[in-house]
């Protein structure tokens, strides 16, 4: 017996919507500048010497590298969008990375 569609039984397109899709476009320039103040802000706080603001600041550079890395792989797959703004999120995680490596 087949059942008659309610509002909770939806069809396969339904529960595919919510994916991502690669023709979004390109990387909007409030996604850049937001990733470039969110390293600056954690650089900033990693050099302070209390330790539970330095420990906060590490934690959110931490975390913010591998999502930096994800947006640029995006980026390049949908569009950079802004090249400056780009460029200047390139050039906070390169700070953060030499910040790691020295």
């Amino acid at each position: 017996m087949a059942h008659a569609p309610t509002s909770h039984r939806r069809g396969a397109a339904a529960h595919a919507s919510h994916r991502s899709d690669p023709s979004d476009g390109p990387i909007q320039t409030i996604t850049w500048l937001g990733l470039t103040f969110a390293l600056a802000l954690g650089l900033l706080l990693s050099s302070r010497a209390h330790v539970g603001v330095h420990a906060a600041g590490i934690t959110l550079l931490v975390m913010l590298i591998p999502l930096t890395i994800a947006v640029f792989g995006a980026g390049i797959r949908r569009g950079i969008g802004s090249g400056r703004a780009a460029i200047s999120t390139g050039v906070a995680l390169a700070f953060v990375i030499l910040k790691f490596v020295l």
